[in-house]
């Protein structure tokens, strides 16, 4: 339970910073703050003199000019030059560039986020359905992680040959060393056993169930939630699909905004209906795999129980039978 907790507030810190991390774009028609848009340079018009020497600067065969075509043209072009403009072909250039060089770096953060603002992107669009979607989501996670973690631990804590070695104490008739072998260790299969040897004198059979039941329990934990998780989130995702769909259809008759609110609402029915089958899909794979590891766990108490009781019960009749073969009859203590 408490590594079932941690990992979902983790899961749901982790979201909410990036969520918060990423502020929702601006409204369809709605200018950003933050956009300044490029100020063109001021270009002078043809044949418009702008410096005093700017008017012996012309194209080359002007009419009633003579030498000027032959001027080295560096007055009129060359960066820095006192009482010069820059010629309209390069301020023009210079203002066509200058967007895309703002955009660059821009581009640069987006690129590096990837992912994250994919993810919160269509979390927006998907409309309100999502929040339910979004705590499903991390419930189906927790659950998955803290299963796999149980097993983990329960496949590292097997151990086989100590089983085989209480078996064969038993079998040799020796059940404080078989109580002793059992005693303090986290098998499941082993601590049914010894509550079985230490409570034989009462009901054996009695105490088996009650610890087999016990161990079952432990790793059916969580299976219940995670069979809800599978049915409820096709669910809310084919609710979200229904909301999108309803909110289309409600713009349609304004003209104006009809195109862009029916596709809004399309993209909405589509995310949730998506997230929806996502969950479902990712929790029902680990939902019959941890069913079937308690199918095989319920198997394995069942054998181990079998055995014990059918081992101790042959110990206890060889010890009547030893029993009734040292002890000797009427008959013969009257003769003796």
């Amino acid at each position: 339970m408490k590594t079932f907790l941690t990992v979902s507030l983790a899961l749901t810190a982790a979201f909410a910073t990036a969520l918060g991390q990423n502020p929702p774009p601006p409204a369809a028609g709605q200018t950003p703050a933050t956009a300044v848009t490029p100020a063109a340079p001021a270009v002078p018009p043809p044949g418009v003199a702008t410096s005093p020497g700017a008017a012996a600067v012309t194209s080359p065969g002007a009419p009633g000019v003579t030498g000027a075509a032959t001027a080295p043209p560096l007055s009129a072009t060359s960066p820095g030059a006192p009482g010069t403009m820059p010629s309209p072909a390069v301020s023009a250039t210079l203002s066509a560039a200058s967007p895309a060089a703002s955009a660059s770096p821009s581009a640069t953060p987006a690129e590096k986020q990837g992912w994250t603002n994919f993810l919160i992107d269509n979390f927006r669009k998907g409309g309100p359905i999502m929040w339910p979607i979004l705590i499903v989501s991390i419930i189906a996670v927790a659950v998955v992680l803290e299963r796999v973690f149980w097993w983990l631990g329960r496949w590292m804590r097997r151990d086989p040959k100590r089983i085989e070695k209480v078996f064969t104490a038993i079998e040799n008739g020796d059940i404080g060393e078989a109580s002793r072998l059992s005693r303090g260790t986290r098998d499941p299969v082993l601590r049914m056993m010894w509550n079985g040897l230490n409570h034989q004198h009462a009901s054996l059979q009695g105490a088996l169930q009650v610890a087999a039941g016990i161990e079952i329990k432990r790793a059916g934990r969580f299976l219940v939630v995670m069979d809800t998780l599978v049915t409820l989130a096709p669910l809310l995702g084919l609710l979200g699909t229904i909301t999108g769909l309803i909110r289309s259809f409600s713009f349609l008759g304004n003209e104006e905004l009809a195109v862009q609110a029916v596709t809004g609402g399309i993209a909405e029915a589509l995310i949730a209906t998506a997230c929806g089958l996502g969950i479902a899909i990712f929790s029902l794979i680990p939902f019959n795999f941890f069913t079937s590891r308690v199918s095989n766990l319920e198997f394995e108490l069942q054998t181990a129980a079998t055995n014990l009781e059918v081992m101790l019960e042959a110990q206890n009749r060889a010890r009547e039978v030893d029993v009734t073969t040292d002890t000797p009859s009427a008959a013969t203590r009257s003769s003796i």
